[in-house]
Order: structure tokens, then C-alpha cells, then sequence
């Protein structure tokens, strides 16, 4: 018989739940897969001695079936008697006083969920031809639900809700999460480490709708252990690791929607930043940082109160991030305090950001409530980086929808082969062979067709850009996406790239992405150390160049301070037009964005508040 899963933290949750149960309220506890709800509720129930009454929540679940009914084979020889009744789950727990487990409440039909209302007000059913059925002293409904699945569940009433209380789980920290690996695993040391670290990785990576539970990090032990042996490796090797994600993981990642990619490539990437090239591997579970003093594998494992696992020895830097995300610190409350007077109101306590706040904090200065966002999406608190990311994806793209509608470019008078206009005579003599009549290939005709462009928006995340500059690149991405369009017909084309002394290829030329997730990516940004402008026009360049357009332009936000690479004006071959936008514009850069929009053909264009983006890319996408 497997030992029962131990209780790892959850000390406020379980005070609440118990001291719910010990005063007949009736509980929901909300929170995604593998967080304890299960677990939490059976280790109360041993405790207070009752019996716990297990019902799975599905479309099938109809009143009879959670109820109970009538046995038709007695019926018909003794009729409805009380003794040819059948208890349901719900008739069990009453009956006995125990608790009933109702799982995945947000798939319960609706009509059955109507049968507890009775049940949870006055503690009795009414049940036709048996009569009324009182519950014990000690009945308790207990449900659980997944607030984050929307497949297959439905909104529960509020005349269910209102009825009970509710406890909402989240997924534990770290070292909690180590902890709950080595107990269910007899494993611990580096080996825990990084399975809980990817574990971890998978919930926090921009294209992962739903990441794994502490049940892939088992899983996950579980497996790179046993292939270790049995491909008779002495340390654990990549591609090892990689076979066993690929099987713990790859199921219960949930790939974003709109997102063309695997979850194995997901693993890959998250797989290649918490374990670069350049570190040492892990040692596998046979070397010594994965067995006792004895040199046995522990026979029980480690619960909360042997403390926690060991932290990971030199050689291997465990990160818990994607590399992407290590460029430039994150900011913690107290720093984030000093900088913005709204954030006490819009982050009262840690993880928690209030959108009705952050709405106020709007009204009143955008420019100061769009600047404490994109800090915010570079938070420590990793629950509420994740949280202003999200309200970014939103805020920074209904701001930048203002300047999409007058970007398609302009229409003109131009010769073609369609067959549609009026008849170019001269180009068509030009074009005809002398024989009569003259084929449809030599007539060319003039008609009006749009002026094709295609935009590469070019930011600069390198240090000078925080803050609010990061808010105005933020939403001039948005506006340069909206502006593109996504759907077919459209004449803009659109790519974006941010540089610091690299280049990175948020949204390639052509490929549509969309505007929330281009948004996120953006704000989670930080450069550091050089800017090499000339490399970043150049990139751009070799976008623009993979587009069927008319006229190819970059738009570009910085200050054009360049500090590495070659002179900027250098590096305009391939480019029509080079219009820059200049955050927060100092005199330096003033000059200097001016002189490049210049040599680049284009406009100079400073842009020191929310309100200058949508204008200044109407003109400069307007342009022709």
C-alpha cells in the first residue's frame, strides 16, 4: 500500500478547511492540478476519524446517479419499499455523517447541482416515494475545482456558491515543492533540483497556457533515475534528461492558443537554459549528492519535518527561468515602493495585483500607471510579474489600437497586367511583338493599387529603457502589430526586434503573431551593457528584405546612442526609410535621432507621453 502523500506548507489553508469543517461550513477548494486539495481534505479526515465519500464531477453525473434509485428488480417484486433504495454518494455521506468529495465541480451538470441546494441550506432531501433523508451532524460537502480549465466546465451558480465557503490553492514555493519531490521520490540533492526547477519553468513560460504540477516533477525523478540505470550511465547525460521530460512533462503542458509549437520544444529550450552547455552536468542518482551517509538511497523519503533538501553544490547554477528572462535584474517591493506612489494601492500584498486599483491609478496619470506596469512585468514576486504581464497584453494594445486605422499605406494610379483598368497604350506598344491581335500578355492596363510597405518596428531594450520608456515601446509594438492587420489582404506587412548589443526576433517579417503575447514578451524585457544600433539595422534590414513590398521601413525607438559597432548611418542599405521615435528625448538625443532620421529619409519624431505613440505612427506609417 503506498504511503499517504505528506502535507508539505498549506499551514494557513489547512487552519482554514479545518476550523470550516469543525463549524458545518461547507468548502470549494479552487486551485489548478497538483496542489494538495485531494491530499489536504484526506489527511483532515484521517485525523477527525470520518469517511470520506469520493465522487468524480462529469457531464454524466445526473441526480439519480448522486442521489441513488431505486433497485427495479425489487420493485417489481416487493415494490418501493425503503429497502429496494440504492444510496447514492450524496444519501452515503449524509447518512453516516462523513464527508463528501465532490472532484471537478465546474463539470457537474447544472440540474444536479440544483439537488444540493436543499442539502447545504437545511441539511435534508426530499426524496420521491423514500421520503426525507436527514444528514448527520458531521455531513460536510466538500468540492474541488480547476478554475483554469475552460474545457468542458460551466460557471457554478450563485445559489451554489453562496452556500459554501471557499479556499483557493495555489502552487507552493520552491522549497516546499523540493521538499514534496523528495518525499514522494526517496530521491534527493540535484537531481530534485532540476526536475522541480524545469517543473517550475514550465508555469511561467510566455508560451504555456497551463505548466505542469509537483506531479511532473515526481514523474520526472522517477524517470531520469531508472534511465540512468538502466543505460548504465554514471552521470546523468542530456539526452537522457530530455527522454524523461519529454514523458513527464510534455502531457501536462498546455501550449497557449494561437501558438505553433510543441511542448517538447517548450522542454527543449526550458531544458537548454536550466542546464547550458557551459556547466558540468548533474551528478545522476548514483553518484553521492543523490544517496545517505550509508551510500543507500533513503528508505522513506523527506518530509516537512526533516527539513529541506540540500542546496545544489558548485558546478551547477540551477536557474528556475528561461535565459531570455536573466537579462537585467528584477525589481523587489521595496524598490518598486520607491518608485511609484501607486503601487502600495495596486500590489497591497505580495502576489496580488488589483486591477481596479491599477484602472485608477490610469484615469489619474497614465503615463505614471503605465510605467509602474512595465516594472511591475520585471517584479521578483514571480505571482505578480506573472499577473501585470497579462494586464499589459491588454492595456498597452487598447492604447496603441488608436494609430492602426490610416497605417494600410496609399493607393495610386500604376500599370499591371490584370486586365482591369484603362488601357496604358505606350507601355503597351513598348510591350507588343508586332503580331495582331496582341496577346493578353502584352496589354498593359492602369489601374489603382495599394502601395504595398512593409514595417519593421526596431526598439532599444539595452539599460537606458525602463520604466515608462518601456511602456511607450510597449504599446508602439501594439500599434505597429494592429496596424499590419491578420488577415489576408492586408498591405503592411510587420516584423519587431529588440537590440541591446544582440538582436532578438520577437515577430518575425510576415508571421503574424499575436498582439498580447508580442506585449509580454516585450515588457519582460531588460538589456544591459552595449547598444549596437548598426547590428540592429541591419537585422532589419535582412527582415524587410524576405517581404514582396513597394517600400520597406524601419521605425525605430531609441535614443540612438550607440555604444558599440559601427556608425549607424552605415548600415541603411536595404531600407527606404528610417523613421525614428525618441522616448523621453534628452538634448544628446535629440540631435543624435534627428541626424539618423535624416540620412535614414524619414522622420524624427520625440515621443515624452502615452498620448505621442498613436499620432506620431500615424504620421510615420502615413508617409510615402
Amino acid at each position: 500500500m503506498n504511503p499517504a502523500p505528506p502535507i508539505v506548507g498549506l499551514r494557513r489553508e489547512r487552519e482554514v478547511l479545518t476550523v470550516a469543517l469543525d463549524t458545518g461550513r461547507h468548502v470549494v477548494i479552487e486551485g489548478p492540478p497538483g496542489t494538495g486539495k485531494s491530499t489536504l481534505l484526506r489527511s483532515i479526515a484521517r485525523e477527525t476519524g470520518q469517511e470520506v465519500v469520493f465522487v468524480e464531477g462529469n457531464a454524466e453525473l445526473t441526480p439519480a446517479r448522486l442521489i441513488g434509485a431505486y433497485d427495479p428488480s425489487q420493485v417489481l417484486s416487493g415494490g418501493y419499499l425503503p429497502a429496494s433504495f440504492l444510496d447514492g454518494p450524496l444519501l452515503t455521506a449524509m447518512r453516516g455523517g462523513g464527508l463528501l468529495y465532490l472532484e471537478e465541480l465546474n463539470r457537474v451538470p447544472e440540474e444536479t447541482l440544483n439537488v444540493l441546494i436543499t442539502v447545504l441550506t437545511e441539511g435534508e432531501i426530499a426524496v420521491p416515494r423514500l421520503g426525507t433523508v436527514y444528514a448527520g451532524d458531521k455531513f460536510r460537502l466538500i468540492a474541488a475545482m480547476n478554475p483554469f480549465d475552460a474545457v468542458g466546465t460551466a460557471r457554478v451558480s450563485q445559489a451554489i456558491a453562496d452556500r459554501m465557503c471557499r479556499v483557493v490553492l495555489g502552487y507552493q514555493d520552491e522549497a516546499a515543492e523540493r521538499a514534496i519531490t523528495t518525499a514522494m521520490t526517496g530521491t534527493n540533492g540535484q537531481v530534485v533540483e532540476l526536475s522541480v526547477g524545469l517543473t517550475r519553468a514550465t508555469r511561467e513560460h510566455r508560451d504555456v497556457r497551463m505548466g505542469s504540477s509537483v506531479r511532473g516533477a515526481i514523474d520526472l525523478v522517477h524517470l531520469l533515475t531508472g534511465l540512468t540505470r538502466l543505460r548504465r550511465e554514471t552521470r546523468m547525460a542530456r539526452e537522457t534528461a530530455r527522454d524523461a521530460a519529454y514523458a513527464a512533462l510534455s502531457g501536462r503542458i498546455r501550449v497557449a492558443d494561437g501558438v505553433d509549437r510543441t511542448a517538447e520544444s517548450v522542454i527543449d529550450e526550458l531544458l537548454e537554459a536550466l542546464w547550458p552547455a557551459d556547466e558540468p552536468e548533474p551528478p545522476g542518482p548514483d553518484d553521492p549528492g543523490s544517496q545517505d551517509a550509508s551510500g543507500e538511497r533513503p528508505p522513506g523519503g523527506q518530509g516537512k519535518g526533516d527539513g529541506l533538501p540540500p542546496e545544489p553544490e558548485a558546478g551547477f547554477q540551477r536557474r528556475s527561468r528561461p535565459r531570455r528572462d536573466q537579462s537585467g535584474r528584477t525589481s523587489g517591493r521595496a524598490e518598486l515602493a520607491a518608485r511609484h506612489e501607486a503601487f502600495a494601492k495596486v500590489s497591497p500584498k505580495a502576489g496580488e495585483l488589483d486591477e481596479d486599483a491599477f484602472n485608477a491609478a490610469l484615469a489619474a496619470d497614465p503615463d505614471a500607471a503605465a510605467a509602474l506596469l512595465a516594472d511591475l512585468a520585471r517584479a521578483t514576486d514571480r505571482e505578480l510579474r506573472a499577473a501585470a504581464r497579462r494586464l499589459a497584453g491588454r492595456v498597452f494594445i487598447q492604447l496603441g489600437r488608436t494609430g492602426a486605422s490610416r497605417s494600410r499605406g496609399t493607393r495610386r494610379l500604376g500599370p499591371g497586367r490584370s486586365g482591369e483598368g484603362d488601357l496604358d497604350l505606350e507601355r503597351t506598344l513598348d510591350q507588343w511583338s508586332g503580331r495582331w491581335p496582341p496577346s493578353s500578355d502584352e496589354l498593359v492596363t492602369r489601374s489603382w493599387t495599394a502601395h504595398r510597405k512593409a514595417v519593421c518596428l526596431l526598439v532599444d531594450s539595452s539599460g537606458s529603457m525602463s520604466g515608462l520608456a518601456v511602456a511607450l515601446a510597449a504599446v508602439a509594438a501594439a500599434g505597429v502589430v494592429l496596424a499590419g492587420g491578420g488577415s489576408g489582404g492586408r498591405r503592411l506587412e510587420t516584423s519587431v526586434l529588440a537590440f541591446s548589443e544582440e538582436v532578438q526576433v520577437l515577430a518575425p517579417q510576415g508571421v503574424h503573431r499575436q498582439a498580447e503575447d508580442l506585449v509580454a514578451d516585450l515588457v519582460s524585457l531588460r538589456g544591459h551593457g552595449m547598444t549596437d544600433l548598426a547590428g540592429a539595422l541591419r537585422e532589419a534590414s535582412r527582415q524587410l528584405a524576405r517581404a514582396a513590398a513597394d517600400e520597406r521601413i524601419v521605425v525605430l525607438l531609441s535614443d540612438c546612442l550607440h555604444t558599440t559597432g559601427a556608425e549607424p548611418a552605415t548600415a541603411l542599405d536595404g531600407i527606404d526609410r528610417l523613421h525614428v521615435l525618441c522616448p523621453l528625448p534628452t538634448q544628446e538625443a535629440t540631435r543624435a535621432a534627428s541626424a539618423l532620421a535624416t540620412r535614414g529619409g524619414g522622420q524624427f519624431q520625440p515621443v515624452r507621453r502615452l498620448t505621442d505613440i498613436a499620432p506620431a505612427l500615424s504620421r510615420v506609417l502615413a508617409m510615402s
